[in-house]
């Protein structure tokens, strides 16, 4: 009885454990199933977030339009009147926050100086932190005032952007600057600086620039001073390339130098002995005029008296190579362990002038542009 007792326990309980899934995985049709399901689950979040956004900035801009137990008037130019909440805007601003500590009536405060509907413009950015793109780019340099003048980072950070991608011009980079200058934006005057630099003439003729030389001189000094640091700072620029050109040049022609004294004449098609299957021509553009003026140095007769220049700039090359080279006793090019014994010989002597050191600079710079350049490394010696 206690066997069949158990038997039928044991097949209960099979029947109530479920089956487990297949090891291969859910089916193709089940995976994109999810995938849409999850799509659209995503979808609709993103839509009920829209929508609630939307429905959050229209209440915001009804409430500013309606003005609805409005505590605070704000007097513009033209006598126009623009009433706003002072909870609001002392939460937008801490400037408008520090004003309405005074007192705990009505406020009245007063912004001139700028068209009136930049103002409700502004207000109205406090409300809902969003402007339409027609009104920005017609009142963007009295935004940036206002926002600048009440601490509202945001507006601020929205006109700088229209106006370095968008805005700037050649008739109002000028007041730009000014303005940038005044509002502390650094970014906005270096790429007010700049535009200027490119057209100069052009800028200095305009308006804007008599308009800042009669009330800002100090500016016009500032701007006059950043265009020749500028100035001087692109020519420095192209100098220092000039030069590590240069150096890199040097560089590849102590590498050609090599290249012909291990595997010969190679870029005329003249070769000084038989070339192996897996030897390549030599890959540098200096290498034919090397070949010559090496052909020359060691045919020449004026040498001796020292009157060739080609000589003499052959032989200043083959010092460069000596002093460069890593290992001159297994070395190929002429001269090389001879010109690097004098020099260690000089050098034990401390024997120190001017040629020396200037030896020693242009090997360090011609070292250092290979290294900042990513020339392939070669060690200037030919086993």
């Amino acid at each position: 009885m206690d066997n069949n007792f158990h038997e039928e326990i044991s097949s209960i309980v099979n029947e109530i454990q479920p089956v487990p899934p297949p090891i291969s995985g859910p089916s193709t049709a089940t995976v994109a199933h999810r995938k849409c399901c999850s799509l659209n689950k995503n979808r609709s979040t993103l839509i009920q977030r829209h929508c609630s956004i939307s429905q959050a900035r229209e209440s915001w801009d009804s409430l500013f339009d309606e003005a609805y137990r409005a505590d605070v008037e704000i007097h513009t130019d033209s006598d126009n009147i623009i009433y706003a909440h002072a909870s609001i805007l002392g939460i937008a601003s801490p400037v408008f926050r520090s004003m309405f500590k005074k007192s705990r009536s009505k406020h009245q405060i007063s912004i001139n100086g700028v068209p009136p509907e930049a103002v409700r413009i502004f207000t109205r950015f406090l409300y809902s932190s969003c402007y339409e793109e027609a009104q920005m780019e017609e009142h963007i340099l009295s935004l940036l005032v206002l926002s600048h003048a009440f601490a509202v980072p945001q507006l601020k950070q929205a006109c700088e952007y229209q106006l370095e991608h968008k805005l700037l011009n050649m008739e109002n980079v000028v007041d730009v600057f000014q303005l940038a200058v005044l509002c502390d934006a650094p970014r906005l005057v270096i790429i007010c600086q700049r535009f200027v630099l490119m057209c100069f003439k052009a800028a200095s003729c305009s308006a804007g620039w008599k308009a800042m030389r009669a009330s800002h001189p100090h500016i016009e000094k500032k701007l006059l001073a950043s265009l020749k640091f500028e100035d001087y700072r692109q020519k420095e620029k192209m100098r220092k390339l000039n030069e590590r050109k240069v150096y890199l040049e040097l560089y590849e022609a102590m590498e050609a130098l090599v290249h012909i004294c291990r595997d010969g004449r190679r870029s005329t098609g003249e070769q000084n002995k038989v070339l192996k299957q897996d030897q390549e021509h030599c890959r540098y553009e200096s290498n034919k005029g090397l070949e010559s003026l090496l052909y020359h140095f060691c045919g020449c007769k004026v040498r001796v008296a020292g009157g060739c220049s080609h000589c003499k700039r052959m032989k200043q090359l083959l010092e460069l190579h000596s002093r460069i080279c890593a290992d001159s006793d297994v070395c190929r090019v002429p001269l090389c362990k001879k010109l690097k014994q004098r020099v260690m010989k000089e050098n034990r002597k401390k024997k120190k002038n001017k040629d020396e050191m200037k030896w020693k600079i242009l090997v360090r710079k011609i070292m250092r542009t290979k290294s900042i350049t990513g020339a392939p490394y070669f060690t200037l010696a030919s086993s």
